[in-house]
């Protein structure tokens, strides 16, 4: 299975540490957050990976190069400007294939096992979603979960908040419409929901949107601790 790591976003709630370098070079108990992503994928075997980028892009190339250093083959796909989550999938398609593959938001950290949710996919579905509890930045939850289905309808089920973290078919992009080539992933997996093709499970375990300063602040903080630096 390949992976996606998501890291075009300019990071407007990071600034000012994201004015002068991307995201997810942004440092966590001492190296970038996205190589603790590379890592884990290289520990779970999964060594095929794609990158998208827009802001600072150049940075992000010549910081990990070919992957080489973590054992991992890294291919980019360059946006000129932001596609959004949906169309950055859709350009860097080609790349990925068209089997499944791992997607994770570059702007997160968890630790969910990478090598089991490789094979969470199952029979005609066209995503598998990691969920967690509701954080209080965003207390209504994204979508609700019940008896292992995902669905848009937050009454059906326990709702929770979409972790970033997922398994898509590329199947699921025969539902783009339009001519635009910038869309989100929500309603593609919300039309999908429709048809109870979309999967998903609770993560309980670690897992924090590192999308200030102050929470990567606490991030770094509490890893450094555990690691007893």
């Amino acid at each position: 299975m390949k992976a996606m790591i998501l890291a075009a976003g300019k990071g407007e709630r990071m600034r000012p540490l994201t004015e002068t370098l991307p995201k997810p070079l942004l440092p966590v108990a001492g190296k970038p957050l996205i190589v603790h992503h590379i890592e884990r994928l290289a520990m779970a075997g999964i060594t095929e990976i794609v990158i998208n980028h827009s802001w600072l892009g150049e940075q992000l190339e010549a910081a990990l190069g070919t992957g080489a250093e973590w054992g991992v083959s890294i291919k980019y796909s360059p946006e000129s400007e932001p596609l959004e989550t949906g169309g950055g999938i859709y350009k860097a398609l080609p790349l990925l294939g068209e089997e499944p593959f791992l997607l994770i938001n570059g702007d997160v950290w968890c630790d969910v096992d990478y090598g089991r949710l490789s094979q969470a996919l199952k029979d005609d579905d066209m995503a598998h979603l990691v969920l967690v509890p509701n954080p209080d930045h965003r207390q209504e939850g994204d979508f609700a979960l019940f008896e292992g289905r995902v669905y848009a309808d937050k009454e059906l089920g326990e709702p929770c908040t979409f972790a970033g973290v997922s398994v898509l078919h590329p199947v699921l992009f025969t539902y783009c419409f339009g001519e635009s080539s910038r869309f989100p992933l929500a309603p593609l997996l919300r039309l999908a929901m429709l048809e109870n093709r979309i999967s998903g499970e609770l993560h309980t375990s670690d897992w924090v949107d590192v999308g200030t300063p102050e929470r990567l602040a606490e991030l770094d903080a509490r890893l450094r601790a555990a690691s007893g630096e």
